[in-house]
Protein backbone atom coordinates (compact mmCIF):
# COMPACT_ATOMS: atom_id res chain seq x y z
CA UNK A 1 0.00 0.00 0.00
CA UNK A 2 2.89 2.42 0.90
CA UNK A 3 4.45 1.99 -2.95
CA UNK A 4 0.79 2.90 -4.55
CA UNK A 5 0.56 5.48 -2.26
CA UNK A 6 3.99 6.98 -3.14
CA UNK A 7 3.81 5.66 -7.17
CA UNK A 8 -0.15 7.98 -7.04
CA UNK A 9 2.14 10.78 -5.59
CA UNK A 10 4.77 11.00 -7.86
CA UNK A 11 2.18 11.11 -10.91
CA UNK A 12 0.20 13.76 -8.95
CA UNK A 13 4.04 15.29 -9.01
CA UNK A 14 4.14 15.04 -12.27
CA UNK A 15 0.80 16.57 -13.58
CA UNK A 16 0.66 19.51 -10.96
CA UNK A 17 4.28 20.88 -11.74
CA UNK A 18 5.43 19.76 -14.94
CA UNK A 19 4.99 16.11 -16.42
CA UNK A 20 3.28 17.01 -19.55
CA UNK A 21 4.74 18.56 -22.36
CA UNK A 22 2.62 21.69 -21.88
CA UNK A 23 3.57 22.41 -18.01
CA UNK A 24 7.52 21.33 -18.04
CA UNK A 25 8.13 23.23 -22.54
CA UNK A 26 5.35 25.78 -23.26
CA UNK A 27 4.78 27.30 -19.44
CA UNK A 28 8.02 27.02 -18.46
CA UNK A 29 10.05 28.86 -21.47
CA UNK A 30 6.95 31.41 -22.05
CA UNK A 31 6.61 32.08 -18.28
CA UNK A 32 9.71 30.71 -16.14
CA UNK A 33 9.20 33.36 -13.73
CA UNK A 34 5.86 32.33 -12.71
CA UNK A 35 6.54 28.83 -13.08
CA UNK A 36 9.29 29.08 -10.53
CA UNK A 37 7.28 30.92 -8.40
CA UNK A 38 4.28 28.35 -8.43
CA UNK A 39 6.88 25.99 -7.95
CA UNK A 40 8.65 27.11 -4.88
CA UNK A 41 5.36 28.72 -3.43
CA UNK A 42 2.86 25.47 -2.88
CA UNK A 43 3.01 23.25 -0.42
CA UNK A 44 2.87 19.50 -1.67
CA UNK A 45 2.50 17.97 1.53
CA UNK A 46 -1.38 18.85 1.31
CA UNK A 47 -1.62 16.01 -1.20
CA UNK A 48 0.63 13.55 0.58
CA UNK A 49 -1.63 14.47 3.95
CA UNK A 50 -5.07 14.52 2.01
CA UNK A 51 -3.90 10.98 0.20
CA UNK A 52 -2.54 9.05 3.74
CA UNK A 53 -5.89 10.84 5.64
CA UNK A 54 -7.98 8.58 2.85
CA UNK A 55 -6.23 5.43 2.76
CA UNK A 56 -6.66 6.02 6.99
CA UNK A 57 -10.13 7.09 7.08
CA UNK A 58 -12.30 6.43 3.40
CA UNK A 59 -14.55 3.30 4.34
CA UNK A 60 -13.48 2.00 0.36
CA UNK A 61 -11.17 0.97 -1.47
CA UNK A 62 -9.44 3.87 -3.34
CA UNK A 63 -9.03 4.01 -7.59
CA UNK A 64 -5.75 5.72 -7.48
CA UNK A 65 -5.52 5.93 -11.37
CA UNK A 66 -9.13 7.77 -10.82
CA UNK A 67 -7.79 9.72 -8.03
CA UNK A 68 -4.60 11.34 -10.65
CA UNK A 69 -7.33 12.21 -13.13
CA UNK A 70 -9.75 13.64 -10.75
CA UNK A 71 -6.80 16.15 -9.28
CA UNK A 72 -5.38 16.97 -12.99
CA UNK A 73 -9.12 17.92 -13.77
CA UNK A 74 -9.21 20.22 -10.53
CA UNK A 75 -5.83 21.28 -11.58
CA UNK A 76 -7.17 22.63 -15.05
CA UNK A 77 -10.71 23.92 -14.33
CA UNK A 78 -9.29 25.81 -11.56
CA UNK A 79 -7.99 28.32 -13.85
CA UNK A 80 -11.50 29.62 -14.77
CA UNK A 81 -11.52 29.44 -18.63
CA UNK A 82 -14.45 27.32 -19.68
CA UNK A 83 -12.29 26.06 -23.43
CA UNK A 84 -9.26 24.53 -21.18
CA UNK A 85 -10.33 21.05 -20.93
CA UNK A 86 -8.52 17.87 -19.19
CA UNK A 87 -10.24 15.17 -20.88
CA UNK A 88 -9.37 11.32 -19.51
CA UNK A 89 -8.67 8.41 -21.56
CA UNK A 90 -12.95 7.58 -22.49
CA UNK A 91 -13.29 11.58 -22.62
CA UNK A 92 -10.30 11.76 -25.27
CA UNK A 93 -11.41 9.17 -27.31
CA UNK A 94 -15.27 11.05 -27.26
CA UNK A 95 -13.51 13.96 -28.26
CA UNK A 96 -11.55 12.46 -31.34
CA UNK A 97 -14.39 11.06 -32.52
CA UNK A 98 -16.19 14.52 -32.62
CA UNK A 99 -13.35 15.89 -34.48
CA UNK A 100 -13.52 12.95 -36.76
CA UNK A 101 -16.84 14.47 -38.47
CA UNK A 102 -19.07 11.07 -37.14
CA UNK A 103 -20.13 9.63 -33.55
CA UNK A 104 -23.07 8.27 -31.85
CA UNK A 105 -25.33 10.94 -29.83
CA UNK A 106 -27.93 13.86 -30.58
CA UNK A 107 -26.42 15.70 -32.45
CA UNK A 108 -25.47 19.14 -31.24
CA UNK A 109 -22.20 21.82 -30.17
CA UNK A 110 -22.45 22.86 -26.71
CA UNK A 111 -20.54 25.51 -25.01
CA UNK A 112 -20.49 27.69 -21.83
CA UNK A 113 -22.17 30.94 -21.56
CA UNK A 114 -22.67 32.81 -18.48
CA UNK A 115 -21.55 29.70 -16.32
CA UNK A 116 -24.98 27.90 -18.19
CA UNK A 117 -24.34 24.70 -20.45
CA UNK A 118 -25.48 26.11 -23.80
CA UNK A 119 -26.19 24.89 -27.15
CA UNK A 120 -24.15 26.39 -29.47
CA UNK A 121 -26.24 24.92 -32.55
CA UNK A 122 -27.66 21.53 -32.77
CA UNK A 123 -26.37 19.96 -36.82
CA UNK A 124 -28.95 19.68 -39.48
CA UNK A 125 -31.13 16.59 -39.87
CA UNK A 126 -29.66 15.55 -36.45
CA UNK A 127 -32.12 13.91 -33.62
CA UNK A 128 -31.73 17.19 -31.49
CA UNK A 129 -32.19 19.14 -34.65
CA UNK A 130 -35.40 17.35 -35.08
CA UNK A 131 -36.36 17.51 -31.47
CA UNK A 132 -36.82 21.68 -31.88
CA UNK A 133 -33.58 22.15 -29.96
CA UNK A 134 -32.13 25.48 -30.69
CA UNK A 135 -28.83 27.92 -30.52
CA UNK A 136 -28.91 29.45 -26.58
CA UNK A 137 -31.43 26.86 -25.62
CA UNK A 138 -30.45 26.26 -21.70
CA UNK A 139 -29.75 22.90 -20.54
CA UNK A 140 -30.40 23.13 -17.06
CA UNK A 141 -30.25 19.06 -16.54
CA UNK A 142 -29.25 15.37 -18.41
CA UNK A 143 -31.41 12.80 -17.64
CA UNK A 144 -32.63 14.68 -14.24
CA UNK A 145 -29.24 15.33 -13.25
CA UNK A 146 -28.07 19.34 -12.84
CA UNK A 147 -25.50 20.95 -15.03
CA UNK A 148 -25.07 23.76 -13.04
CA UNK A 149 -21.29 22.35 -12.06
CA UNK A 150 -20.55 20.00 -14.59
CA UNK A 151 -17.87 20.88 -16.81
CA UNK A 152 -18.30 20.43 -21.10
CA UNK A 153 -16.63 17.23 -21.02
CA UNK A 154 -18.59 15.68 -18.28
CA UNK A 155 -22.23 16.84 -19.93
CA UNK A 156 -21.01 15.40 -23.35
CA UNK A 157 -19.94 12.36 -22.08
CA UNK A 158 -23.30 12.10 -20.92
CA UNK A 159 -25.34 13.34 -23.82
CA UNK A 160 -23.59 11.13 -26.01
CA UNK A 161 -24.14 7.18 -26.06
CA UNK A 162 -25.47 4.46 -28.29
CA UNK A 163 -27.79 4.63 -31.41
CA UNK A 164 -31.23 3.81 -30.41
CA UNK A 165 -30.88 4.80 -26.49
CA UNK A 166 -32.99 7.88 -25.05
CA UNK A 167 -31.57 10.85 -23.10
CA UNK A 168 -33.57 13.61 -21.48
CA UNK A 169 -32.40 16.96 -21.43
CA UNK A 170 -34.58 19.69 -19.43
CA UNK A 171 -33.93 22.73 -21.46
CA UNK A 172 -34.91 26.90 -20.43
CA UNK A 173 -35.58 29.10 -23.08
CA UNK A 174 -35.69 32.61 -23.15
CA UNK A 175 -39.53 33.83 -23.36
CA UNK A 176 -40.55 30.41 -21.63
CA UNK A 177 -42.28 30.80 -18.18
CA UNK A 178 -40.93 27.41 -17.14
CA UNK A 179 -38.16 24.52 -18.73
CA UNK A 180 -39.21 21.78 -20.48
CA UNK A 181 -38.62 18.62 -20.88
CA UNK A 182 -36.93 17.14 -24.70
CA UNK A 183 -36.58 13.49 -24.76
CA UNK A 184 -34.78 12.52 -27.69
CA UNK A 185 -33.48 9.57 -29.31
CA UNK A 186 -29.49 8.83 -29.96
CA UNK A 187 -28.25 7.62 -33.40
CA UNK A 188 -25.21 8.35 -35.77
CA UNK A 189 -24.41 11.29 -36.41
CA UNK A 190 -22.66 11.71 -39.90
CA UNK A 191 -21.81 15.84 -40.17
CA UNK A 192 -21.60 16.93 -43.66
CA UNK A 193 -18.74 19.64 -44.48
CA UNK A 194 -20.96 21.55 -47.05
CA UNK A 195 -24.16 21.28 -49.59
CA UNK A 196 -24.25 23.55 -52.98
CA UNK A 197 -27.25 24.19 -54.85
CA UNK A 198 -29.11 26.69 -57.09
CA UNK A 199 -31.85 28.84 -56.31
CA UNK A 200 -33.99 30.60 -58.61
CA UNK A 201 -31.72 29.92 -61.61
CA UNK A 202 -29.17 31.77 -61.21
CA UNK A 203 -28.18 32.52 -57.56
CA UNK A 204 -25.21 29.91 -55.55
CA UNK A 205 -26.46 28.72 -52.49
CA UNK A 206 -23.47 27.31 -50.49
CA UNK A 207 -24.26 25.81 -46.89
CA UNK A 208 -20.83 25.34 -44.79
CA UNK A 209 -21.80 23.32 -42.04
CA UNK A 210 -17.93 22.81 -40.43
CA UNK A 211 -14.91 23.50 -41.24
CA UNK A 212 -13.70 20.09 -41.25
CA UNK A 213 -10.71 18.17 -42.96
CA UNK A 214 -12.65 17.25 -46.14
CA UNK A 215 -14.10 21.49 -46.59
CA UNK A 216 -11.31 21.71 -49.47
CA UNK A 217 -12.53 19.41 -52.21
CA UNK A 218 -16.29 19.86 -51.44
CA UNK A 219 -16.16 23.61 -51.68
CA UNK A 220 -13.94 23.16 -54.42
CA UNK A 221 -16.26 20.78 -56.36
CA UNK A 222 -18.52 23.77 -55.68
CA UNK A 223 -17.00 26.38 -57.08
CA UNK A 224 -16.29 24.48 -60.46
CA UNK A 225 -20.14 24.12 -60.71
CA UNK A 226 -20.31 28.40 -59.63
CA UNK A 227 -18.02 28.79 -62.54
CA UNK A 228 -19.46 26.12 -64.84
CA UNK A 229 -23.13 28.05 -64.22
CA UNK A 230 -21.78 31.10 -64.93
CA UNK A 231 -23.42 32.22 -61.23
CA UNK A 232 -22.23 35.75 -60.16
CA UNK A 233 -24.33 35.65 -57.06
CA UNK A 234 -23.97 33.79 -54.04
CA UNK A 235 -25.86 33.22 -50.45
CA UNK A 236 -22.97 32.26 -48.24
CA UNK A 237 -24.85 30.42 -45.23
CA UNK A 238 -22.67 29.85 -42.13
CA UNK A 239 -25.65 29.80 -39.94
CA UNK A 240 -25.59 27.09 -37.06
CA UNK A 241 -21.74 26.71 -37.78
CA UNK A 242 -20.00 26.09 -35.12
CA UNK A 243 -16.21 26.22 -36.65
CA UNK A 244 -13.51 24.24 -36.62
CA UNK A 245 -10.17 24.20 -38.61
CA UNK A 246 -9.33 27.54 -38.58
CA UNK A 247 -6.86 27.04 -41.88
CA UNK A 248 -9.90 25.78 -43.27
CA UNK A 249 -11.61 29.03 -42.73
CA UNK A 250 -8.39 31.11 -44.29
CA UNK A 251 -8.50 28.75 -47.23
CA UNK A 252 -12.22 29.33 -47.71
CA UNK A 253 -11.85 33.56 -47.60
CA UNK A 254 -9.01 32.94 -50.20
CA UNK A 255 -11.52 32.61 -52.70
CA UNK A 256 -13.57 35.44 -51.85
CA UNK A 257 -10.92 37.94 -51.18
CA UNK A 258 -7.90 39.38 -53.21
CA UNK A 259 -4.73 37.44 -51.99
CA UNK A 260 -2.70 38.87 -48.74
CA UNK A 261 -5.82 40.55 -47.17
CA UNK A 262 -6.02 40.62 -43.43
CA UNK A 263 -8.45 37.25 -42.78
CA UNK A 264 -8.15 37.62 -38.55
CA UNK A 265 -5.05 37.97 -36.07
CA UNK A 266 -4.22 35.57 -33.35
CA UNK A 267 -3.28 37.40 -30.54
CA UNK A 268 -1.66 35.65 -27.82
CA UNK A 269 -1.00 35.74 -23.83
CA UNK A 270 2.06 37.13 -24.39
CA UNK A 271 0.68 40.28 -26.28
CA UNK A 272 2.07 39.34 -29.42
CA UNK A 273 -0.66 39.00 -32.82
CA UNK A 274 0.12 36.59 -35.47
CA UNK A 275 -1.21 37.89 -38.53
CA UNK A 276 -3.36 35.51 -41.27
CA UNK A 277 -4.00 36.40 -44.79
CA UNK A 278 -6.04 35.04 -47.88
CA UNK A 279 -3.97 32.79 -49.97
CA UNK A 280 -6.48 31.74 -52.37
CA UNK A 281 -7.37 32.40 -55.59
CA UNK A 282 -9.54 35.06 -55.70
CA UNK A 283 -11.93 33.33 -58.06
CA UNK A 284 -15.58 34.74 -56.33
CA UNK A 285 -13.73 38.51 -55.61
CA UNK A 286 -16.32 39.96 -58.36
CA UNK A 287 -19.39 38.05 -57.08
CA UNK A 288 -22.34 39.31 -55.26
CA UNK A 289 -22.18 37.85 -52.13
CA UNK A 290 -24.57 38.04 -48.81
CA UNK A 291 -23.80 36.07 -46.00
CA UNK A 292 -26.19 34.41 -43.55
CA UNK A 293 -25.31 34.23 -39.80
CA UNK A 294 -26.78 33.49 -36.75
CA UNK A 295 -26.82 33.00 -32.83
CA UNK A 296 -25.19 29.30 -34.14
CA UNK A 297 -22.47 30.93 -36.11
CA UNK A 298 -19.12 30.53 -33.88
CA UNK A 299 -15.50 30.43 -34.28
CA UNK A 300 -13.60 30.46 -37.37
CA UNK A 301 -17.27 30.73 -38.81
CA UNK A 302 -17.60 33.73 -36.96
CA UNK A 303 -13.86 34.46 -38.30
CA UNK A 304 -14.86 33.92 -41.62
CA UNK A 305 -17.97 36.16 -41.83
CA UNK A 306 -15.95 38.55 -40.22
CA UNK A 307 -13.25 38.73 -42.92
CA UNK A 308 -15.44 39.13 -45.81
CA UNK A 309 -17.24 42.18 -44.50
CA UNK A 310 -14.37 43.86 -43.21
CA UNK A 311 -12.27 43.71 -46.33
CA UNK A 312 -15.53 44.15 -48.91
CA UNK A 313 -18.22 46.79 -48.23
CA UNK A 314 -19.70 45.44 -50.84
CA UNK A 315 -20.64 41.68 -48.82
CA UNK A 316 -23.49 41.89 -46.76
CA UNK A 317 -24.58 39.76 -43.49
CA UNK A 318 -28.11 38.90 -43.01
CA UNK A 319 -29.50 37.32 -39.57
CA UNK A 320 -29.17 37.32 -35.74
CA UNK A 321 -25.71 38.53 -33.80
CA UNK A 322 -23.03 35.14 -34.05
CA UNK A 323 -22.44 33.34 -30.72
CA UNK A 324 -19.14 34.79 -29.64
CA UNK A 325 -16.26 32.14 -29.58
CA UNK A 326 -13.32 33.78 -29.95
CA UNK A 327 -10.51 32.00 -28.50
CA UNK A 328 -8.10 29.72 -29.78
CA UNK A 329 -7.55 25.86 -28.28
CA UNK A 330 -4.54 23.63 -28.60
CA UNK A 331 -4.91 19.67 -28.23
CA UNK A 332 -2.08 18.15 -26.53
CA UNK A 333 -1.31 14.74 -25.97
CA UNK A 334 -0.92 13.54 -22.59
CA UNK A 335 -0.06 10.05 -20.65
CA UNK A 336 -2.44 7.36 -20.69
CA UNK A 337 -4.10 8.67 -23.40
CA UNK A 338 -5.46 11.46 -21.81
CA UNK A 339 -5.66 14.89 -23.53
CA UNK A 340 -5.37 18.90 -22.63
CA UNK A 341 -7.48 21.03 -24.85
CA UNK A 342 -5.59 24.72 -23.62
CA UNK A 343 -6.87 27.97 -24.59
CA UNK A 344 -3.37 29.52 -26.42
CA UNK A 345 -4.96 32.50 -28.07
CA UNK A 346 -7.32 35.20 -29.06
CA UNK A 347 -8.82 35.50 -32.22
CA UNK A 348 -9.73 39.11 -33.68
CA UNK A 349 -11.17 40.18 -36.31
CA UNK A 350 -9.07 42.10 -39.27
CA UNK A 351 -9.90 45.37 -38.07
CA UNK A 352 -8.81 43.93 -34.51
CA UNK A 353 -12.08 43.92 -33.07
CA UNK A 354 -12.39 41.21 -30.42
CA UNK A 355 -14.85 37.95 -31.08
CA UNK A 356 -15.00 36.43 -27.68
CA UNK A 357 -18.09 36.78 -25.82
CA UNK A 358 -19.25 39.72 -28.36
CA UNK A 359 -19.93 38.01 -31.57
CA UNK A 360 -20.71 40.08 -34.69
CA UNK A 361 -23.90 41.95 -35.62
CA UNK A 362 -25.18 41.83 -38.59
CA UNK A 363 -25.64 44.36 -41.26
CA UNK A 364 -29.56 43.82 -41.82
CA UNK A 365 -31.03 41.34 -38.64
CA UNK A 366 -33.74 39.24 -39.43
CA UNK A 367 -35.08 36.98 -36.20
CA UNK A 368 -36.30 33.17 -36.43
CA UNK A 369 -38.48 33.08 -34.38
CA UNK A 370 -39.55 29.50 -32.76
CA UNK A 371 -42.82 28.63 -34.64
CA UNK A 372 -40.28 29.42 -38.10
CA UNK A 373 -38.29 26.64 -36.94
CA UNK A 374 -40.65 24.51 -36.08
CA UNK A 375 -43.15 25.01 -39.62
CA UNK A 376 -39.80 24.76 -42.22
CA UNK A 377 -40.17 28.87 -43.19
CA UNK A 378 -36.93 30.13 -42.88
CA UNK A 379 -37.11 34.38 -43.07
CA UNK A 380 -33.42 34.74 -43.07
CA UNK A 381 -33.18 32.98 -46.18
CA UNK A 382 -35.89 34.64 -47.79
CA UNK A 383 -34.37 37.84 -47.07
CA UNK A 384 -31.00 37.20 -48.69
CA UNK A 385 -32.50 36.10 -51.48
CA UNK A 386 -34.59 39.64 -51.83
CA UNK A 387 -31.09 41.29 -51.39
CA UNK A 388 -28.85 39.66 -53.67
CA UNK A 389 -31.84 39.82 -56.42
CA UNK A 390 -31.60 43.63 -56.11
CA UNK A 391 -27.74 43.63 -56.32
Amino acid sequence: MRKKKLKFLQLIFIVLIGGSAFLAGVLYEQHKENYLSFQNSLDFTLLNQIVRKLEEKFVNDLDYQKMLFGAAKGLVKSVGDDYTEFFDPEEAKIFKEDISGSFEGVGMEIGIRNNQLTVITPLEGTPAFRAGILPKDIILKIDGEDTSQMTLEEAAKKIRGKKGTKVVLTIYREGWDKPRDFEIIRDLIIIPALKFEVLDGNIGYLKIYQFSQNISYQFQKAAQEIERKKINKIILDLRNNPGGILTKAQEIAGWFLEKGDTVLYERESNGEEKEYRAKGNSKFLKHKIVVLVNQGTASAAEILAAALKENRSDIILVGEKTFGKGSVQEVIDLKYGALLKVTIAYWLTPSKKMIDKQGLVPDIEVPMEEEDYLSGKDPQLQKALQIIKSL
